[in-house]
This record gives structure tokens, sequence and C-alpha cells, in this order.
């Protein structure tokens, strides 16, 4: 059993780390503020590699692991959840179904130019009236005269708004009652992409709801087989899953760091205040969670890169891993006290964060179905 990284590996997280402090952590708060990404940050980060990593070299990757995937979603995650989310749904949930599903002609149509970050595409599942329950989706499909003809809704649909947003997979039902997916390019008309959200956390992410009126495309852009999008699509879920786990370890580390570095300087009755055991037990408490975490993330994205069944354990590194978050989040803020409640202090910024963690690509209750049915049981 070896723990230790592979001398790539670490070397390439060292260079994500660098850039997400030097890069991205300094600027955070006002992307934050003004809930908005800039374009040229995602055009350096795939300078870098980030949006290729795990991509083969003859589709524009290094043909890295999805470990390294994880460290540096963590690493950018540590700096901006926000930033982090388009990373990791840029490529888990954007380029990656398109490689694994798609063709030849769809992936050298549309691979080129998102796996080196000069585009982005989206992931289009949930819908209004779905939630959790994704198997109930309205969004209808049928075969017209010009090509396949979709209309319906989906929701919460992250790097479906932004300017450099190519295609929008979405899935679609027939009236035979199968589930195909489709490839839809971002300036097709019928494709209404709706005002962003509002939202409690992730701030500077790109999140829209998508309405598809009359929407036609060409037949050739289905993606994958008839009939197999829903399964192709929680399939890629599960990909999803752990770096969601990954980037919710960058949240509860940077909370951590934080917390833990405020510890040693802010002193209150004669001293720091981490010499009281209730500030220093927290923080033990938080550590501890974190290394817990930090195992059942790696192990999911191991026994992925290994071709292992991970399914199951990448609901675990996502239940313990987001779940793990919320509370770093919650005890850092409790340790900076009035500090912690200022939203220049970064603790409350990952602390609106944390919580949609435990929601996106599989609340904590579905999570906990999925390693249920790994033990056999007959939950519903």
């Amino acid at each position: 059993m070896d723990f230790d990284l592979t001398e790539e590996d670490a070397a390439f997280q060292q260079v994500v780390r660098e850039f997400a402090r030097k890069e991205i952590a300094p600027r955070a708060e006002q992307w934050d503020r003004d809930a908005r990404l800039p374009v040229e940050l995602i055009h350096q980060m795939g300078d870098l590699g980030l949006f290729g990593l795990v991509f083969p070299p003859e589709w524009g990757g290094s043909g890295g692991s999805f470990t390294a995937f994880c460290l540096a979603v963590e690493e950018i995650g540590w700096a901006d959840q926000s930033v982090g989310i388009t990373l990791s749904a840029g490529v888990g949930l954007g380029a990656v179904p398109i490689y694994r599903f798609g063709d030849d002609a769809q992936r050298s149509a549309w691979l080129p130019d998102l796996v080196t970050g000069r585009a982005l595409a989206a992931f289009g599942l949930t819908e209004p009236d779905g939630g959790s329950d994704a198997g109930a989706l309205r969004t209808r499909v049928s075969d017209g005269p010009g090509g396949w003809v979709l209309d319906g809704a989906k929701a919460f649909i992250t790097n479906s708004g932004t300017s450099i947003t190519s295609v929008i997979t979405v899935t679609a039902r027939h009236a035979h009652g199968g589930v195909s997916a489709f490839l839809v390019p971002a300036c097709t008309p019928g494709l209404q992409v709706e005002p962003a959200y509002r939202k409690l956390g992730w701030h500077a992410s790109d999140t829209h709801g998508l309405v598809l009126a009359d929407c036609v495309i060409p037949r050739e852009n289905m993606l994958g087989q008839e009939g197999a999008g829903y399964r192709n699509f929680l399939a890629t879920l599960d990909d999803g899953r752990i770096s969601i786990a990954a980037l919710a370890l960058g949240c509860a580390r940077a909370c951590l760091d934080a917390a833990s570095d405020y510890a040693r300087t802010r002193n209150a009755f004669g001293g720091p205040i981490g010499r009281f055991q209730a500030v220093a037990f927290s923080l033990a408490d938080m550590a501890t969670a974190l290394e817990a975490a930090r195992g059942l993330v790696l192990r999911a994205a191991w026994l992925k890169d290994h071709q292992r069944p991970y399914k199951q354990a990448a609901a675990m590194a996502k239940l313990y891993a987001t779940e793990t978050a919320v509370s770093a989040t919650r005890a850092a803020t409790q340790i900076f006290g009035g500090a912690g409640f200022l939203e220049e202090n970064p603790v409350a910024r990952f602390y609106r964060d944390a919580k949609v963690l435990e929601i996106g690509e599989g609340t904590s209750e579905v999570q906990r179905i999925v390693i249920a049915k790994g033990l056999e049981l007959p939950v519903t």
C-alpha cells in the first residue's frame, strides 16, 4: 500500500497550487461580488492544461490520470469554489461525455476547443420538476423533417451561458419512452438561455435555466446510441461525484488553513485563542475529517484510474467530503467569530459556497441510497 503521489502528479499539483494562490485567490472576492468569472482566466487554465488533463494526446489532451485531475480541482477549489466548479463541470460534465460516448466526427467537432479552454460545454440533465428524480424528465424529442426537434426545459445548468459556451448536451425522451442524449450547439435557434440564477453561493459560476422550443438539430447530433442517454448520463455523474468531492476537499482545507492561522494570531484573554481546547479541538476534528475525506476521494479516483468498479466508492467520497466541507465552513466561521461574518473574510464566501456541494450531482440522500444499494439492501 503506497500513499505517496507519483512524482509527476506531485509536481503537477504544485504547479496548480502556485497558479491558484497567485492568479485566483487574490481576486476571488471581487469575482464573487461581481458574480462574474473572467473568460481570460478560463483561457489561462486551458493554457495550463487543466481542461485537457484527462484526455489522450490524439484529442489534444495530456493523457493524465483522473487522480491528477482531482488534485487540480482541489487546489483550484482551495482558492475559489466558483472557479473550481467551472473546471469540474467543464471537463467531467461537459467534455468527457463527448469523448466517452461520441463518435470521431463529434469529437473532432467539439473537443479541440473544449480541451484547451477556448470553449466550455454544459450538461443538461436536471429539469425544473425533476431534481433528484432524474428519470422523470419531460423534455421531448421527435424526428422532424429537418432533424431532431427538442422541446422542454432544463434547470441549474453550469457553464450554459458564458460567452465561450459552445455546446450543451441534453437528455430528451422519445415518444416510445426511451431517453437519448443530444448535442445542442449554443447558437441553435429555439435554445433560450434564461437569466442567471441569484444563488446563495458559487456567485461567480455561470448557472442558468434553459428552454428548448422547437429546437432543431442535425440527426448526427445524437450523442451515443438511441435510448442510451439516461444510462450514459448516470455513468457521467459517477465521475462527477468524485470531482465534486475533490472540490469539497479544497473548501474544507481552505477553511482549516484560515482558521488555524487565525487561532495562532488572534489574541484574547491574554494569549492566542488556539490555546483554548474549545478552539484547538474544533481544529483537530476538522483536520481529522479532512484527511478521512481525502482518503475516500483518492481511493475512488484510484479505482477509476485502474478500471475497477467505483460507483459506491464515488458515492462515499461525495457524501463524506461534502458534509465535511459544510461542517468545516461552519466551524471556521465560529472560530473567527464576528470577523467570520464579514464578506471580506474568505470563510464567509466558503460558508455560502459549501452548501450546494451536498446537493449538486446527487444529494447526500441520493448518495446514501447508492451506498445502500451497494450493500444489496432493498432501499428505494
